[in-house]
């Protein structure tokens, strides 16, 4: 229907009967990646993706600027053990981050250096945890993309591996067992003893000793009859005598938890009683070394508490408010700083997204005080000496500051700077604004604004959203935001209901049912851009991937009048479907199921794939998708790709760009460069920002 010629792609006369609805599904033959049809349109689309990009005027320099910003590079908070600490850190020239510790001395070793393993860049180090002592290192490494964790450990004094690899690890804690010599973890089942399709579910809790082989040795310990899409954590505390088992059902906002005493029952058979079972809430339990149980959970408490009762009867009747809920904040985690004069708890919140960390008297959670921060930023996980003592440290960053870590001393009260990125990058000079505008139905919603400072007029906007997941969208050092804003344009973070900025009442207000209320906020989000004359419909781009993919494009297809371009990453988009493909079965809970007649209603309402009507002018829109991900097929994007191409009515292009050899996380910084420069090139070609424009020049008055 445009000038564009298009890759053919045919319409089959595919029509499910559905609880009483016909549901037409004409591009289903994309769903097979394998066949000779799909394969050929793939190429097709490669091809006409590769010719446009090629075109697409300042893409070069602005590759070449995302790499000098990403060129900061990255530092972790530290994890102690004894004298000797872990951390990460990645400079200029690495492409992914480097595992490194440091011995007593201060001497620094890498243990795993992704690159090492696989000069091609596509192995991740997918997750880590050293032993109490400090002697043993699990860790989990992937290939290609695909997230399928292989678990190893090594001697840390030696860097040589000593057990490994452990298959079918993805998603598995590791709760090690003082001395080393065992661990628990989980893992799937074998794929031959699991129903066919469903290879990805299916887990199990087992101890592990080393040097014992886990397909014929390990002990099993939890999930025997359970839910097949159940994940479960494991821990134990520093002393060893209490085991945690916590399980959710997919990726639901509850879970089960429990508790064993392994000084009272071997640690192959702990004898686990129930801490919460089969209430509506997410709770996380913590033995400290005072011999206290400290209890994390937003039961009865949206944005979450912290409670305090004895491990041996944690029985919510017994549970004590130590940090209690908050009204307008959101506890995100704690750490207990005993070694001090007087023992302290230091508490983590987010402020309608920003971070801000409190300090509480340790035996009455009496506030006392506040750690200072640098800004309006967001700060990692706090962490604390296992042993105790009176240091924390914890990892900062806003939208003009690299990844760093500073240390909190609770003897002083004063925060030092304990590590910074270790590039040198000059940062633009930006300005960003929290804005507070109401929804559709009137609910108040925030979106953080990023600008050049004193712009003014309409410009080229992004707008950039989530809303699922109960996911928290904070501000954070983005080459991508910065380049963008350097160049003249405007760039908007909407913390859409969903996500978890506003408490487990703002995830449930987003999910289900609900669903449409994200969709709701981001639109008026983008409104409130136009009404405040940062930008114009013309002018105006949209941005998200996973399930900010699906709100990108339930946005275009039910608003294609407001938007100008749009990049949809990773996304979901048949939601009649989606739960048959990649671990579609763990989000019920989030968007609810199609066998389900009432949720089926809820489902094909926003579906985007269904929303497609031919002779509509749709929005400039870039699929991009991984052709490892495990996560969300890409069948999803193929399929609405092949619809808007058959239907739009506007001359605005409408391209898929597929990778190999990647998936739905973790990649390689030039493999991020790249895509980065491709889906902002884009977006910049289709609203009017000019990417070969000296830095500073002002774009046109109406934002093109």
């Amino acid at each position: 229907m445009t000038g564009t010629s298009y890759p053919s792609a045919p319409r089959q006369d595919i029509v499910d009967e559905i609880h009483g609805h016909r549901v037409a599904d004409p591009y289903r033959w994309l769903e097979d990646p394998g066949s000779t049809e799909t394969k050929a349109w793939l190429a097709a689309q490669d091809e006409l993706f590769t010719k446009a990009a090629d075109a697409l005027p300042g893409r070069e320099r602005l590759r070449e600027r995302l790499a000098e910003l990403l060129g900061a590079g990255s530092v972790g908070a530290p994890v102690w053990r004894g004298e000797r600490r872990f951390f990460t850190r990645r400079t200029a020239e690495q492409e992914h981050p480097v595992l490194y510790t440091a011995d007593p001395d201060g001497t620094e070793r890498a243990l795993v250096d992704p690159m090492a393993l696989d000069p091609d860049g596509t192995t991740t180090l997918d997750g880590w945890q050293p032993d109490k002592e400090g002697r043993l290192l699990a860790y989990k490494v992937s290939t290609g993309g695909d997230e399928e964790s292989l678990l190893y450990v090594m001697d840390v004094a030696t860097g040589e591996r000593v057990e490994g690899p452990i298959d079918r690890v993805r998603e598995s804690s590791i709760a090690w067992l003082p001395g080393g010599g065992a661990f628990y973890y989980s893992r799937r089942l074998p794929a031959g003893e699991v129903p066919a399709g469903e290879e990805q579910y299916h887990r199990r809790v087992y101890l592990h000793r080393l040097g014992t082989d886990p397909d014929t040795a390990d002990a099993l310990i939890f999930g025997e009859g359970r839910d097949k899409t159940e994940y479960y954590g494991v821990g134990v505390s520093r002393d060893g005598r209490w085991m945690t088992i916590s399980a959710s059902q997919g990726t639901a906002p509850r879970n089960d938890l429990w508790i064993a005493d392994l000084s009272a029952s071997p640690a192959e058979r702990p004898a686990l009683r129930a801490v919460q079972e089969g209430v509506d809430a997410g709770t996380g339990l913590h033995v400290g070394r005072d011999g206290r149980a400290y209890v994390f959970t937003d039961r009865d408490a949206p944005r979450s508490r912290l409670c305090v009762a004895d491990p041996a009867d944690p029985s919510y009747e017994t549970w004590r408010d130590l940090v209690p809920e908050d009204p307008e904040a959101v506890l995100t985690d704690y750490a207990i700083l005993d070694g001090a004069p007087r023992p302290v708890l230091l508490a983590g919140w987010t402020r309608h997204a920003i971070s801000e960390i409190t300090v509480h008297d340790l035996r009455t959670g009496e506030r006392i005080g506040t750690v200072p921060t640098p800004g309006l930023g967001t700060t990692g996980g706090i962490v604390e000496r296992p042993e105790g003592g009176h240091e924390a440290w914890f990892g900062y960053t806003d939208a003009v500051t690299p990844s760093s870590v500073l240390r909190y001393d609770a003897r002083t009260g004063e925060t030092t700077p304990w590590a910074s990125a270790p590039g040198t990058v000059e940062v633009p000079e930006v300005e960003t604004r929290q804005v507070v505008y109401a929804s559709k139905d009137g609910t108040p919603v925030r979106m953080l604004v990023t600008s050049r400072p004193g712009a003014a007029g309409p410009r080229p906007a992004i707008l950039y959203g989530y809303g699922g997941f109960n996911i928290s969208l904070t501000p954070a050092y983005s080459a991508g935001i910065l380049a963008w804003v350097e160049a003249g344009g405007v760039y908007a973070v909407a913390n859409l209901r969903g996500g978890s900025e506003e408490g487990e009442q703002w995830h449930r207000a987003g999910m289900r049912d609900r669903k449409q209320n994200v969709f709701d906020d981001f639109h008026a989000a983008a409104e409130r851009l136009v009404a405040d004359g940062l930008t114009t419909p013309a002018a105006l781009g949209i941005s998200g991937g996973s399930n900010g993919g699906l709100l990108v494009g339930a946005a275009l297809t039910q608003r294609p009048d407001l938007y100008r371009a749009a990049v949809c990453s990773a996304p979901l988009l048949d939601m009649v479907r989606y739960e048959r493909f990649g671990l579609g079965r763990t989000w019920n809970d989030e968007y609810g199921t199609a066998d389900d007649p009432e949720e089926f209603g809820w489902l094909i309402g926003y579906s985007p794939y269904h929303r497609v009507r031919a002779g509509t002018a749709y929005p400039a829109t870039l699929f991009t998708t991984f052709g490892a991900d495990t996560r969300v097929d890409p069948l999803h994007a193929r399929k609405l790709c092949a619809a808007l191409q058959w239907a739009t009515a506007s001359d605005a292009p409408v391209l898929l760009r597929d990778e190999a050899e990647v998936g739905h996380a973790a990649r390689s910084v030039s493999r991020s460069v790249e895509l980065t420069a491709d889906t902002l090139a884009f977006l910049a070609a289709q609203t009017g920002l000019d990417l070969t424009a000296p830095a500073g020049s002002e774009p046109g008055r109406d934002g093109r």
